[in-house]
């Protein structure tokens, strides 16, 4: 009888040592599943600069969609100063691209006001996708609104766990107004201490605008080729691209044809 239940007993710690490598392994496989996974919506966020609302790009949206194979939703949403949000527009069933803009109620200018943009869009975001389950995406920011967004990369990204596929920044200010190549603003020295949080599988252009020598009429050269400093060597691939002719000023970027070209092929593609 004993002989027969040491039989027993060895065969059942034999099957238990046969499972333990199934049990260690499946966790490592959902991890792995999880990591690579794309979710069939991946939404593309734009984000305005100061003075601008949630309505700044109805126009860019609707030069997008008069090429557009697949017509691209389009959903607005202010961050108001409490958290709130407020919706206008809507996303249709089954559109894998929609177009999300997301306003704030406070849309000033000034470094302070960045870093609480930055803060709100997180607060839009999550609640997207909560809504959406979506888990990657890309973004364009212009002026302003391309800060906003570095910010949320280098400092957010990685607590909503979703993935950053493309950014497009169009004249951000990465050394805000200032003139002096010899100058470092806190907002730079914050983007470059930061810089290594950077998602490393994210693909990254910046388009500066011309309407002279020195800039685009509000930011300088020098304020957006700093963007190199902040990306190159820290993300899957860094392009910087120059703007000229009709529309080339500061205000008047996000309606200029070539921009339009280069959002259609580069962030919606």
């Amino acid at each position: 009888m004993k002989r027969r239940f040491r039989s027993v007993l060895v065969i059942i710690l034999g099957l238990v040592l046969l499972c333990v490598p199934g049990f260690l392994w499946r966790p490592q496989q959902r991890t792995a599943v999880q990591a690579t996974y794309r979710s069939a919506m991946a939404p593309v966020f734009l984000v305005p600069g100061s003075s601008a609302t949630q309505n700044r790009f109805n126009a860019l949206v609707a030069g997008i969609n008069q090429k557009a194979k697949h017509r691209h939703s389009l959903l607005r949403v202010e961050v108001m100063t409490d958290g709130t949000l407020k919706y206008t527009g809507s996303i249709r069933a089954n559109d894998t691209q929609p177009i999300i803009v997301v306003g704030f109620e406070n849309h000033h200018d000034g470094y302070a006001t960045i870093q609480k943009q930055a803060k709100w869009f997180t607060i839009a975001f999550q609640a997207l996708q909560r809504t959406y389950h979506f888990n990657h995406f890309s973004a364009m920011g212009h002026s302003n609104g391309g800060l906003v967004l570095t910010i949320f990369l280098e400092d957010d990204l990685a607590k909503t766990k979703a993935h950053a596929d493309r950014l497009m920044t169009i004249a951000s200010p990465f050394n805000l107004e200032e003139s002096d190549q010899n100058v470092d603003t806190p907002l730079f020295k914050q983007l470059s201490a930061g810089r290594q949080r950077l998602p490393k599988e994210l693909t990254v252009y910046s388009i500066a605008g011309s309407q002279g020598y020195s800039g685009d009429g509000i930011v300088p050269f020098d304020s957006v080729n700093r963007g190199k400093l902040i990306f190159q060597g820290q993300v899957k691939s860094f392009t910087q691209m120059t703007v000229t002719g009709a529309n080339a000023n500061h205000a008047d970027l996000p309606e200029n044809q070539q921009i339009l070209a280069l959002i259609r092929q580069d962030l919606l593609a």
